[in-house]
């Protein structure tokens, strides 16, 4: 199974390494799943990092070492260049909702946006993603 995990859920798994999120990237390094990344995402997720209340808990080493682990180690893909079919509420989360199609990929993020979208992919929680993946507490 391949999955987009939204840079939210990502950060996430930093912050919290016993939490949900966490499990999920775990997961993915021992193989349970296929992690689809693309420039965009990477790019969103540095961003993220390097914010101000991020980065008061996230060092500069940390989240380097974690954007080398994606690149190295996740599928790239080059980013979308087409309009998703079906739209977020949010245009900002658009090129996920199209990453996610175009890799035939399920979504993964925390944010309502997204997780409350029906349509041609499958968009899960991160709690709803590990237990469909039998990822143990």
């Amino acid at each position: 199974m391949r999955a987009v995990l939204d840079p939210n859920v990502l950060v996430s798994a930093v912050l919290s390494r016993a939490g949900t999120s966490a499990r999920l990237l775990r997961a993915w390094l021992v193989g349970d799943f296929e992690l689809v990344v693309s420039p965009a995402l990477l790019d969103e997720l540095a961003r993220v990092l390097a914010y101000p209340k991020i980065a008061k808990r996230v060092t500069r080493a940390e989240a380097a070492e974690l954007l080398d682990l994606l690149r190295d180690h996740a599928l790239l893909v080059e980013d979308p260049d087409r309009v998703p079919s079906i739209r977020s509420p949010d245009p900002g989360d658009d090129y996920l909702i199209c990453l996610a199609e175009e890799s035939r990929a399920a979504l993964v993020s925390g944010d309502a946006d997204l997780t409350s979208l029906p349509g041609r992919i499958p968009v899960y929680s991160p709690a709803a993603f590990a237990a469909l993946l039998n990822i143990p507490n």
